[in-house]
């Protein structure tokens, strides 16, 4: 196991993240709650590696983080315009959509296949990778049943050289783990399956709206049904589980 690099969230250091993950390696990234260990999902011995690195159990899928909609649309086999509308609302944030994969699409994300979670995170230096690299596997950058990582440096105590690169972009904010929402079935609208960073008025206000309404600026559905809850901060749903 070669030894890891430590490398700030500028063009040079996110390139040599990128660079690894596309070796198969594993690279630790910030986010916009806690760091996240990624892998490339395409890659079976890079995500074997993640599950291995997490002492991950198999039956706990790792999610997918996305730089937007449009990512989003390669990975899924139909995302309904509910599930669309949710997305442009609080995306990038906290909300993390659980969608019927692609049948195209033949990755190994863990004991559950023909569903796949996605979100995009709130944070640059990882929108600015997923330019390079495309969606990503990332699941929180501990060793499971830890705390998750605020810093590179804690992500570093915890996996050490089973990670290639640390982009360290400094303190983590913390907060509240991604709501989920499940929208397998394009018939209906999302089901909330775990409250979180999206409170569930807001959601819920916002599925009403788009039950009711067609939406022609998808963008303001959260303005037009439900104001932000004070002091709600987007999280990613990262830490145990998704």
């Amino acid at each position: 196991m070669t030894s890891s690099l430590t490398v700030p969230p500028d063009a040079e250091g996110l390139a040599a993240a990128a660079g690894a993950l596309r070796a198969g390696r594993l690279v630790v990234i910030p986010t916009d709650t806690v760091y996240g260990v990624a892998a490339d999902p395409a890659n079976p011995e890079a995500v074997g590696r993640l599950f291995a690195a997490k002492q991950r159990p198999r039956e706990l899928a790792i999610p997918v983080l996305v730089g937007g909609l449009e990512q989003a649309e390669l990975l899924a086999a139909d995302i309904s315009p509910a599930a669309r509308w949710l997305m442009d609302a609080f995306w990038p944030g906290g909300l993390t959509v659980v969608l019927v994969t692609n049948p195209d699409l033949a990755w190994d994300l863990g004991d559950k296949p023909g569903t796949i979670a996605v979100r995009q995170p709130d944070h640059p230096a990882a929108l600015e990778l997923f330019k390079a690299t495309g969606p990503l596997a990332v699941t929180s950058a501990n060793v499971s049943g830890h705390l998750p990582a605020l810093t590179a440096a804690a992500a570093r105590s915890q996996l050490g050289d089973h990670v290639a690169v640390y982009v360290d972009a400094g303190q983590a904010p913390g907060g509240t783990p991604s709501t989920v929402v499940d929208a397998t079935d394009p018939a209906a609208l999302p089901r909330i399956v775990r409250e979180g960073a999206v409170a569930r008025r807001r959601l819920e206000a916002a599925l009403r709206y788009a039950a009711g309404h067609p939406v022609t600026q998808p963008h303001l559905i959260w303005q037009q049904a439900a104001p932000p809850a004070s002091g709600a901060q987007p999280g990613d749903g990262q830490g145990p589980g998704a």
